[in-house]
């Protein structure tokens, strides 16, 4: 499961970054993710009759929240990238307090839809499932703080 889940994020990463716009970024990351993670999560679930059906409903719903945090998540990584070479105090601060209200945000997705979940499918398949939506978000972060440079990272390189 996480070495399918690993390709599937080089795939994605790498074929986001290559485009030129923000919009493409956006565009590219949400129909393969989106499309693919839904796949996962449902082989992963493995729920049959109305639970299938019933989650399948909290999950779109879900979907749609998350796909809105990660549009923003990309936006704050266009600006970081925009601006890195001219990062002033003030775009630094304005990046910083956007991935934390990001962050804080994802959190509060997962527990208002743990309580969906759980009222649909059982507590037990709620964990499962936001234990698979946590995974997957920390393998992402990971993958995209390997890809960004830390602030001054480059300049520190050319000095050596």
């Amino acid at each position: 499961m996480k070495k399918v889940f690993l390709l599937f994020v080089l795939v994605v990463s790498s074929t986001a970054f290559a485009q030129s716009t923000m919009k493409d970024d956006i565009d590219i990351v949400q129909s393969v993710y989106g499309k693919s993670k839904s796949e996962l999560v449902k082989q992963y679930m493995a729920l049959s009759g109305v639970q299938d059906t019933e989650f399948t409903k909290v999950y779109d719903a879900y979907e749609v929240e998350r796909k809105k945090l990660g549009q923003e998540k990309i936006q704050l990584i266009n600006q970081y990238a925009t601006n890195y070479g001219s990062l002033t105090d003030a775009n630094a601060d304005v990046i910083s307090k956007g991935a934390l209200k990001n962050n804080l945000a994802y959190d509060k997705l997962y527990a208002t839809y743990y309580e969906k979940a759980k009222k649909t499918v059982g507590a037990i398949n709620a964990t499962k499932f936001i234990q698979l939506e946590i995974y997957l978000q920390t393998e992402i972060r990971s993958s995209i703080q390997n890809a960004i440079p830390f602030v001054g990272e480059i300049e520190m390189s050319k000095v050596k």
